[in-house]
């Protein structure tokens, strides 16, 4: 069983990173964090209360998941999208016991407490490094002379 979930909450310990085989394949590569899904309500004074929050594992499964387990941080407020799955398992005294946790889909980092953000510079493809832009792209009288055709005026 399984239901889609949307939820905003605070990570409660460091990601945990884990690599699994995949035949000859490139591994799968899982990151798991814990996260409190809070329920705050603004009381009268304006101060925020958490009525009903709850914790759970958020599985993200990803290439870059190795990566990712730095830019994760305990605290660090976060949105995650994903399912709710049910997991039905056996205790060391073979109770029946059951857990939720979230596959997430996404988990996107909210600016809260963040004091900077650094980007990478996006990769070029070979081939449109190979080439300039304006070569490719001809000036709108060129593509009208080309045609035939009289430029229009702007």
């Amino acid at each position: 069983m399984s239901t889609h979930f949307y939820g905003e909450g605070n990570i409660g310990s460091s990601a945990e990173f884990r690599e699994f085989p995949h035949g000859n394949d490139e591994p799968r590569r899982l990151l798991r964090l814990n996260v409190h899904f809070d329920n705050l309500m603004q009381k009268k004074d304006g101060e925020l209360e958490d009525r009903g929050g709850f914790w759970a594992p958020v599985e993200l499964w990803h290439r870059e998941a190795g990566h990712w387990q730095t830019l994760y941080q305990k605290g660090m407020r976060v949105l995650v999208e994903g399912r709710v799955v049910r997991e039905e398992w056996e205790d060391a005294e073979a109770n029946g016991r059951v857990t939720f946790k979230v596959e997430a889909r996404r988990v996107a980092i909210l600016p809260y407490r963040i004091e900077a953000v650094t980007l990478i510079q996006k990769p070029r493809d070979e081939a449109e490094a190979l080439v300039p832009a304006t070569a490719t792209t001809p000036t709108t009288k060129e593509a009208a002379s080309s045609s035939g055709k009289k430029p229009r005026k702007a």
